[in-house]
């Protein structure tokens, strides 16, 4: 059995590659076609039902949009007219808050969901008629495209004079 990383030879029935160390196990498994199958993990009931995703609804984003407002108004009313809401009535606006990004966020999903929707529902289609296309032009050859080898070796072949600069005396440099 030859490892799948670094093409190593080991025995049969090795678990791990001598020379780089992969986990070769499954590999006979693998040849043989009976890899065995990944089982989903199953979760307790109640992630699974805090987790379940509601179909977006208009009616439940001005619902939770109108107790943030409602919290904040609450809010005001509580650092005006309560005794000692000069000192807590910063709290309130910690769920005026919450209410208002979840409401938003229901409005972002609705429009997501409607969005997606008209697109499944119209497909798109190709506006190119055949006509319009050009007629393929099969008889004629293209010739083939210049190879950068070929112009190099072209250019080493040639023998090129060498140039000499000489700077004699009577000559200023300017």
């Amino acid at each position: 059995m030859f490892c799948p990383k670094c093409a190593t030879q080991n025995i049969d029935g090795a678990s791990y590659c001598r020379s780089c160390g992969a986990n070769i196990s499954l590999i006979p498994q693998a040849l043989g076609g009976q890899l065995p199958t990944a089982d989903q993990p199953q979760w307790p009931d109640r992630y699974s039902r805090k987790r379940r995703r509601h179909e977006p609804s208009i009616e439940e984003a001005i619902r939770t949009i109108t107790m943030g407002v409602a919290f904040t108004i609450v809010s005001i009313l509580v650092a005006k007219y309560a005794p000692a809401g000069q000192i807590w009535w910063f709290w309130m606006l910690i769920p005026a808050f919450g209410c208002f990004g979840k409401g938003f966020a229901e409005l972002a999903r609705l429009r997501m969901a409607r969005s997606q929707s008209s697109m499944n529902a119209q497909p798109q289609l190709n506006n190119v008629r055949q006509p319009d296309l050009p007629a393929p032009r099969t008889g004629e050859l293209m010739p083939p495209a210049p190879s950068v080898t070929e112009g190099t070796t072209r250019h080493l072949g040639v023998e090129s004079q060498p140039r000499r600069l000489e700077y004699s005396d009577t000559q200023k440099p300017s």
